[in-house]
């Protein structure tokens, strides 16, 4: 779920663009990512595993003197997540238009209202599968990869030698990428949902039970299974992310559309060039993604501020148990479609979250990999070797990234 969320419409168009305009020139970006989304995530995984405890919580109990600065770098991220929620409502009013079922206003209204009341009156185990169940659309991208017969030679060898060209466009463009990929809000939903999985369990009542608490075997195990469950979801991710470009770069950078502002005009531009099958298609995986990433990027937010409150959290609470969790649930998705209806522009919306993540990302990842390397919080479940050394890599490319997008935009 953390990874097809991360291939949210805003994600797509970002995609799309990298196929249209450099055609598959970005595949090697694909690859570089899956080692460090990964990595990052698996860190997030084991910090829950670990501690029974959210990033939220965690951070504060790392860093006790440091309330008002985690609070500022969640609350942006909250203000990211609502403009986010934004683009992605509208990309799914935008879908059911393209498959005639409607206007955009009334279907962006409608995704909304729905996904408020499931995340708000659903169970987690409800909600879980309606997940489970909207992560298939992305399969849908895997499907117009195919259909659009791309030079599988120029595919290998871009995928595998890095092209990098210096100019302006390809700097924004990458480093877009790079932010619509790693981004913060992946990181307390990983950590998040995680825990919600332990509560689920028939151990503990409904609280989470920590891998200390287990035998050695069931601990092992248990870390085995969910690093593989974190692996599988970042291989997904990325296998949707290579197909987009690869896509997106057969048809319409090799016919001459180098602009493109949202998905739904990337779905548009394939139809004549690849036929109805992929317009379709192209449309489903959006629609389903953007009914996936909108309470994940509510959830995740309200996650990381409920816990740094001390403030109860989860799907799997009730109203009542949870009511902060909850309220900014409902402010974030009921705040993000309100905003739809005053016309906003959700392409612009997305250049303020690239904004706010590239500026945000870097510190939440030394706050991640300062969590996760303190033995009083972690016991012998701290950051080993490889995770210290992809971990600080990801922190340095993402604080570069942020670098360079203000060098080349305001220099």
């Amino acid at each position: 779920m953390t990874g097809a969320s991360d291939d949210d419409p805003s994600g797509i168009a970002t995609y799309a663009q990298a196929g249209a305009q450099f055609g598959f020139a970005m595949l090697w970006v694909s690859l570089l990512t899956l080692p460090l989304m990964a990595a990052v995530q698996e860190i997030c995984d084991r910090t829950a595993l670990a501690t029974g405890k959210g990033l939220g919580e965690l951070a504060l109990r790392r860093f006790p003197r440091g309330r008002v600065v985690i609070a500022v770098l969640i609350g942006a991220l909250l203000l990211a997540n609502v403009l986010n929620i934004t683009a992605d409502v509208v990309a799914v009013g935008e879908g059911m238009n393209l498959l005639h079922a409607g206007p955009v206003a009334i279907w962006s209204f409608i995704a909304g209202g729905a996904i408020t009341v499931l995340i708000v009156l659903g169970s987690f185990a409800m909600v879980a599968r309606v997940f489970k169940l909207l992560c298939a659309a992305l399969l849908a991208y895997v499907g117009v990869m195919f259909v659009t017969h791309a030079d599988w030679g120029s595919v290998a060898s871009n995928t595998l030698i890095p092209h990098v060209e210096f100019s302006q466009e390809y700097i924004l463009l990458l480093v877009a990428v790079l932010g619509t990929t790693i981004s913060p809000y992946l990181f307390f939903w990983q950590s998040a949902h995680r825990i919600e999985e332990l509560r689920d369990e028939p151990q503990g009542g409904d609280e989470p039970v920590p891998l200390k608490r287990l035998s050695r075997r069931t601990a092992k195990h248990k870390q085995r299974t969910s690093r593989a469950d974190v692996f599988t979801g970042m291989a997904f991710s990325n296998l949707v992310m290579f197909a987009i470009i690869v896509a997106t770069a057969a048809t319409l950078g090799a016919h001459g559309t180098k602009t493109i502002d949202s998905a739904a005009q990337a779905a548009q531009a394939l139809r004549p060039i690849a036929g109805n099958l992929a317009e379709v298609l192209f449309a489903l995986g959006f629609i389903g993604s953007g009914m996936l990433a909108i309470p994940v990027l509510a959830g995740s937010g309200s996650v990381g501020m409920a816990g740094l409150l001390h403030k109860e959290w989860g799907f799997s609470r009730s109203v009542r148990d949870a009511p902060v969790f909850y309220g900014l649930l409902g402010l974030g998705t009921i705040g993000g479609t309100a905003l739809t209806l005053v016309g906003v522009n959700p392409v612009k919306l997305l250049i303020y979250v690239a904004l706010i993540n590239g500026i945000i990302a870097a510190p939440f990842l030394i706050l991640v990999m300062m969590i996760a390397h303190d033995r009083r919080i972690m016991g012998e479940h701290l950051n080993g070797r490889l995770a210290l050394t992809l971990g600080w890599f990801t922190t340095a490319l993402m604080a570069l990234a942020a670098l360079a997008y203000f060098a080349v935009t305001y220099l």
